[in-house]
């Protein structure tokens, strides 16, 4: 647990696969019990972290009012099991509500996927976001179809 004036980093579970994170009950998707242990288990990690550090006050002041970055490294038990961005939505709305903060705060994030047999787990970081550049890159453009050349040389284009 690392926490600072302006991040806060937890090493926690691997969250529960997509396929147990939810359950449908009379037609409706809703969290499911793994789920919300889940998410129980985050918010009392956020405690202690928090509970042991200085900055738990200034931590809060800055992370409610910047944009924020989350920045999260999977370890999983098998890299072919699970995807990366699986477990995205269940470890940020938990690391959010356990901070008190809304998710839309968050603008930037990094996803990362290793595997250690040993160790499954991941490491978070929520951090205030870079400011943005003052010129946001643009897609490139892709050739347009009269500039691509036919594929068959015998075959006429239209005009």
């Amino acid at each position: 647990m690392r926490v600072a004036a302006d991040s806060i980093g937890l090493t926690l579970p691997v969250p529960p696969s997509v396929n147990h994170q939810y359950a449908t009950v009379n037609g409706r998707r809703l969290l499911s019990a793994k789920g919300r242990a889940y998410k129980d288990l985050v918010g009392q990690q956020i405690l202690v972290a928090l509970a042991q550090s200085p900055h738990r006050g200034t931590l809060g002041q800055i992370l409610r009012q910047a944009s924020l970055s989350l920045s999260i490294h999977f370890f999983f038990a098998s890299a072919l099991r699970r995807d990366t961005d699986g477990g995205l939505k269940i470890a940020q709305d938990a690391l959010c509500e356990g901070l008190g903060l809304n998710d839309n705060r968050v603008v930037e994030i990094h996803l990362y996927k290793f595997q250690d047999r040993d160790n499954p787990r991941m490491d978070l970081l929520l951090s205030v976001a870079p400011p943005p550049s003052p010129e946001p890159a643009r897609p490139t453009t892709l050739a347009t179809p009269a500039a691509v050349p036919p594929k068959n040389p015998s075959h006429k284009q239209r005009d």
